[in-house]
């Protein structure tokens, strides 16, 4: 690395490990790779297409004692937010609690392919942000309603119900997009 850029973690020879060196230095999006294989990089629309796309995702997060705990679940996307329903309780929320910053990632359809070798035809997104419970009572009405219609539309008449039956059981989370990253594979014509 560059003399005053850091230093790579131990076992990373710098080969393959790059640190990007942004107009402003000093910036969070300065400290972070490069992506290996550019050609492959989605712009920010096409990776935002996939997330609005993607079925699930899985969400990263840092347990106190920095343990990484990801963990999959539904989820939909409102605006420049990711949403997200859960219970009050438990591990991932524990870390929210903890530290708010937040990996999710999607993952589209793929394909085994050979091609001139053993690959994958993929298309993925990945979305760096802050979770945040919703307190507002109608933004937190509007994601679950999202989330019905997004899952399971032809049963839109039983929602409002389904909502009120959870009452405050069920807590409801944004994730902000503080950087959306896109990578894919096509298949070769």
């Amino acid at each position: 690395l560059p003399q005053g850029h850091g230093t790579l973690p131990r076992g990373h020879s710098g080969r393959h490990h790059r640190v990007i060196q942004e107009r402003h230095p000093e910036s969070e999006e300065a400290m972070h790779s490069e992506m290996g294989r550019k050609d492959r990089a989605l712009s920010k629309e096409e990776a935002l297409a996939v997330l609005e796309k993607a079925e699930y995702g899985f969400l990263g997060t840092v347990s106190p004692d920095n343990e990484p705990y990801v963990v999959p679940l539904s989820f939909t996307v409102g605006g420049d937010k990711v949403y997200f329903h859960c219970a009050r309780t438990g591990e991932k929320l524990d870390n929210i609690t903890k530290n708010p910053s937040v990996c999710f990632c999607v993952v589209g359809p793929t394909e085994p392919v050979y091609e001139t070798g053993f690959s994958t035809v993929y298309e993925s997104c990945m979305v760096f942000g802050k979770a945040e419970e919703v307190t507002d009572e109608t933004e937190r009405r509007e994601a679950l309603l999202e989330r019905a219609r997004k899952n399971l539309p032809e049963y839109m008449d039983k929602a409002d119900d389904a909502i009120a039956k959870t009452g405050k059981a069920t807590a409801v989370y944004t994730i902000s997009m503080d950087r959306v990253t896109g990578k894919a594979k096509r298949k070769k014509l």
